[in-house]
């Protein structure tokens, strides 16, 4: 065997792996996995198609007129990724254009909108650099580190979603009981065909550290769990994964065919069951604010969204109104 033809296989089997792996990562760890990294992050939502005070932005347009603030700053609004076609939302409804600035996908430090994500987000709560954020329930780990700083977290609850699990469109699988799926990340099923008509190994996908959606699945899962087996960076390349989001995320952020969520002890995540509080998993999200906040536009802010017409808001995004 020459030199040139080991050279030559060797290209192709680095080119050939390279595709695979960024078909693992787009096909499957991304829509599984929003990221909390800057450089994903900007992959998990498509920050200028949601932009305020845009003809063809698909946020939810309201405008509130009637709405004045009162002397001093305008909040610095701050969100989770998921919830950011809400906080644009709210933005576009009672700030002005120039409250806004971005420099491609990333909002300038004197933009009033501000999308940090949830662990970037809760930070900005802490150090006092953003006055309301729209999140899920903090983790332990982000209340205890506002608290070294003197930041006392309040938590306005402004709608609801469900939590879901999430698995490839090929597998067969269309529900699991709660027992069950906590079987799966504690590792008392290995294969799928354990559960369903399906021969594959069964791949549970962790999310980053203290995102809404970690902290949503340990108060699910209800106990320790070993999470050294467990990896949001390494992906079984011959297992079918199985993780969790929150639905509207899912359904109207990612919307890939090539996923599909799966019901929980018999009940489908959508929309109606979660209006009828019949969906075993429904989260709450929040309005955030530090309860040390002397700006009188914070509360101003809060009480907005959960009036009538911020309501109607969230209603129309896609989540579940108050």
């Amino acid at each position: 065997m020459t030199n040139r033809f080991k050279i030559s296989m060797i290209s192709i089997l680095v080119s050939a792996f390279a595709i695979f792996d960024g078909f693992i990562f787009y096909e499957i760890t991304s829509v599984l996995l929003p990221p909390s990294s800057e450089s994903v992050r900007a992959k998990s939502i498509d920050v200028p198609s949601y932009l305020p005070f845009k003809d063809d932005s698909l946020i939810v347009k309201k405008r509130d007129d009637t709405f004045t603030f009162d002397e001093g700053e305008r909040p610095v609004i701050d969100c989770a990724t998921a919830l950011y076609p809400v906080a644009s939302g709210i933005v576009n409804a009672l700030y002005d254009k120039s409250d806004v600035q971005i420099e491609g996908n990333y909002f300038t430090a004197d933009s009033k909108l501000q999308l940090n994500n949830t662990v970037g987000a809760y930070k900005a709560l802490a150090e006092g650099n953003s006055d309301i954020g729209i999140l899920a329930k903090p983790s332990q780990e982000q209340i205890e580190y506002a608290k070294s700083l003197g930041c006392n977290l309040k938590l306005e609850p402004i709608g609801y979603d469900a939590f879901v699990f999430l698995v490839n469109a090929n597998n067969p699988v269309e529900n699991l009981s709660s027992d069950q799926i906590r079987g799966i990340f504690k590792g008392h099923y290995k294969n799928w065909n354990e559960l369903c008509d399906f021969d594959k190994q069964i791949t549970p996908i962790l999310r980053s550290e203290n995102s809404g959606s970690e902290t949503a699945f340990k108060s699910f899962i209800g106990s320790y769990i070993d999470t050294s087996e467990l990896s949001d960076t390494s992906l079984s390349r011959q297992g079918s994964p199985i993780g969790y989001s929150f639905r509207f995320y899912v359904e109207n952020v990612v919307n890939n065919g090539r996923i599909k969520m799966i019901g929980l002890d018999g009940i489908e995540p959508t929309k109606q069951n979660i209006i009828k509080k019949q969906y075993p998993l429904i989260s709450s999200f929040y309005a955030v604010y530090d309860a040390n906040n002397t700006n009188p536009n914070v509360l101003k802010v809060v009480n907005w969204i959960k009036g009538t017409m911020g309501q109607e808001l969230i209603d129309e995004t896609g989540y579940v109104k108050l």
